[in-house]
């Protein structure tokens, strides 16, 4: 390959032994000198992009395929003696893993300021998994992997994490008012922050199949506070509460030699009494005789599904057929989000110049470096 290789045309092909890698390279070192010729073997859950003068040029499905350079064997080589015998016409394969990556683990390094209405600012550890999957390789490349340098789910964990904390400290802060309602709203927080999420990862050619909140845990003595707060919630009032607590002290005593059997026997027959108006309520009150109700069947999924129209697509299409939406993306705006041609030097939906970073937020109040469209502040949680 490359240098090495003067006489014989490549055959590219790559396996996925580690079951972690993103993406695989050929050359794995160095640019490369990939021949007219060559032929690549891309395998089922892989897609190659070909890379030729620095650019991609191509991304193809599974299958065999021939490629075509300006490197000829041997008569590139001579072509090249100004160069040092290395062409200038630089070719690399990229080989992008398309299968689902599951069980990622994503949370807090350091605990995130949330600002509570009824317990003050606070801070907060959160815990959870995602799953990952490429959906525009090409994209996915110029966005991440080149210049992340970024090739496997060790690496893309750590980077993707910072952006699922902070938005998360965002949703929370426009979700939540205070940590006593959230053992409630745990369902309502993973679907809310997992469609927030989706968008972030679309701008890398990254899909999230899943996401899943383990556990948000405050301090000790906030723990305590909602741990309160949910008993109460089952009693009516504090009578209630005090009529249970005696029944189980009369019941421990009960239980008690130095009290006597005709004692314990007398509270054994006063107890069941006593709990009636408990087990009267509600939400004590079992549902006898009502079916559960069972989880609503998931729809399978398509092989591809255009983004703008909806409609299920062929997996190699370039364009949808029904809309005309363009599928393999190159480049987007990191303003906007419009899917930009390789070649664009501006965006035309917003006039920003497509090589523009998204510039870092910096809190006023503490000095902490956030995301750039980042709602508060992750070490302070002081509002932008």
């Amino acid at each position: 390959m490359g240098t090495d290789n003067i006489v014989f045309l490549e055959n590219l092909e790559w396996f996925d032994e580690t079951g972690k890698e993103l993406v695989h390279r050929l050359p794995e070192k160095g640019s490369g000198e990939i021949k007219w010729g060559a032929q690549l073997t891309v395998r089922e859950s892989q897609v190659g992009v070909f890379f030729y003068k620095g650019k991609a040029v191509e991304a193809f499905g599974p299958g065999r395929h021939t490629l075509k350079t300006g490197n000829i064997p041997i008569l590139t080589k001579l072509a090249s003696l100004p160069w040092a015998m290395n062409s200038p016409l630089r070719a690399e394969m990229y080989f992008v893993n398309m299968k689902t990556f599951a069980n990622l683990k994503w949370g807090t390094r350091d605990p995130v300021a949330f600002k509570d209405t009824e317990l003050g600012l606070i801070r907060l550890r959160a815990f959870g998994v995602f799953n990952l999957q490429v959906v525009q390789p090409v994209l996915f490349i110029n966005r991440l992997v080149g210049t992340q340098g970024i090739f496997t789910t060790e690496g893309i964990e750590e980077y993707l994490n910072r952006v699922i904390v902070s938005r998360f400290n965002d949703f929370m802060g426009e979700t939540i008012d205070s940590l006593l309602n959230l053992p409630a709203k745990y369902d309502e927080l993973s679907t809310g922050l997992s469609k927030r999420l989706q968008e972030d990862f679309s701008h890398f050619g990254l899909g999230l199949p899943q996401l899943y909140i383990n556990s948000v845990t405050p301090p000790p003595e906030v723990q305590q506070a909602i741990d309160d707060r949910s008993r109460m919630g089952v009693f009516d009032d504090m009578n209630k509460l005090m009529q249970m607590k005696t029944a189980m002290a009369m019941e421990k005593a009960a239980q008690g030699e130095a009290s006597g059997e005709g004692m314990g026997a007398g509270l054994g027959l006063m107890m069941p009494a006593m709990l009636a108006q408990y087990f009267a309520h509600p939400l004590a009150q079992g549902h006898s005789g009502a079916a559960p109700s069972a989880p609503p069947a998931g729809a399978q999924q398509a092989m591809a599904q255009c983004p703008d129209c909806g409609q299920s697509i062929p997996i190699s299409s370039k364009f949808c057929p029904m809309c005309g939406h363009q599928q393999l993306v190159f480049r987007q705006c990191t303003h906007c989000g419009k899917n930009l041609t390789p070649g664009a030097k501006f965006c035309s939906r917003c006039g920003h110049p497509a090589e523009e970073k998204p510039a870092a937020k910096i809190c006023g109040r503490c000095g902490a470096e956030n995301l750039g469209d980042a709602k508060f502040c992750t070490q302070c949680g002081e509002k932008y």
